[in-house]
């Protein structure tokens, strides 16, 4: 008799909290799918790891199917390798994954040219334009306005679930956390102090007195320059891209996706979750955290 595959890797199945919860038959499915091990409860009723062999071992090796059999439950499945799960650093984009919106767009909607702006961040955020091209045509449309738009727009923003515990409970245990955004640093340096996150950039809206001049400071921070964030507090920190995770939904986040250690699409944009396997879809940034081993009872809110 052939010996069984060793149990490499780890399955995470998540529950969205505020719609379902997990049951015994959606974590009998799950191990038998990856003929995995018993289960082990991260989260009464929302999460559970089993360490399983290798996707390529698996009788359909395809994630995409295997996340599609719990789509309609309201479930995520992420897996990734048994070894050095628990990443030592963290490099989040912000619009639409730390905060729960885009704060371009929300400033926009003040002066009504919403519509317009929010049509060309879909397409930039899908790959459909040039990212730095985006955010010049967007900037010149908010040329002449108030500079008081920005405290408008900043007390509509509000942090995604779980987005305290993803940077607080990462730094209890040692980790660095960084917010890269192409958005500004107007709303990077408030979130950043919210969550806690140890530094934080993005791009930079000129005025003149109290009018915006339609024009942002240079250099653009694009696709690019993420990565070379990434890159650079990996080599600071003395470590290997595999101890690094970054997270983000739009294509402006690709680069970095690729080669983190764990590259996380979060409720990403269709471009993203057609390229990174690893999505989190229907549930809050505490997926993370799972995906990382972190037991509910180690989360780190205050």
């Amino acid at each position: 008799m052939a010996d069984s595959p060793s149990l490499t890797h780890t399955l995470v199945l998540v529950a969205a909290r505020d719609a379902t919860s997990l049951t015994p038959v959606d974590i009998r499915a799950a191990r038998d799918l990856v003929r995995g091990a018993a289960p082990i409860t991260l989260s009464e009723g929302e999460a559970v790891e089993i360490a399983c062999p290798a996707p390529e071992t698996w009788d359909n090796p395809d994630i995409g199917a295997l996340r599609a059999v719990f789509a309609g439950r309201g479930l995520d499945v992420l897996v990734t390798p048994g070894h050095n799960r628990r990443k030592r650093l963290l490099v989040a984009d912000m619009d639409s994954t730390i905060v729960n919106c885009e704060t371009l767009d929300d400033i926009a909607a003040h002066t009504g040219i919403g519509a317009q702006i929010a049509e060309i961040t879909r397409r930039s955020m899908n790959g459909e334009i040039e990212f730095e091209a985006a955010l010049r045509e967007r900037v010149a449309l908010l040329r002449g306005l108030s500079t008081d738009l920005l405290e408008r727009a900043w007390r509509d923003v509000r942090l995604n679930p779980g987005a305290l515990e993803l940077v607080r409970t990462m730094r209890a245990a040692g980790a660095r956390t960084a917010l890269v955004s192409g958005g500004f640093t107007f709303f990077t340096s408030r979130v950043a102090a919210l969550c806690g996150f140890d530094e934080n950039h993005a791009n930079t809206l000129l005025a003149q007195g109290d009018t915006l001049t339609g024009t942002v400071g240079l250099p653009i921070l694009g696709p690019d320059a993420k990565l070379a964030h990434l890159e650079r507090l990996v080599k600071e920190g003395g470590l290997d891209m595999d101890d690094a995770m970054a997270t983000g939904d739009g294509a402006n986040d690709l680069a970095m996706l690729r080669v983190a250690g764990a590259g996380i699409a979060f409720h990403a944009k269709p471009t993203v979750r057609r390229e990174i396997a690893s999505q989190v879809n229907h549930t809050t940034l505490r997926t993370l955290l799972f995906a990382q081993g972190y037991r509910a009872a180690e989360f780190v809110t205050a």
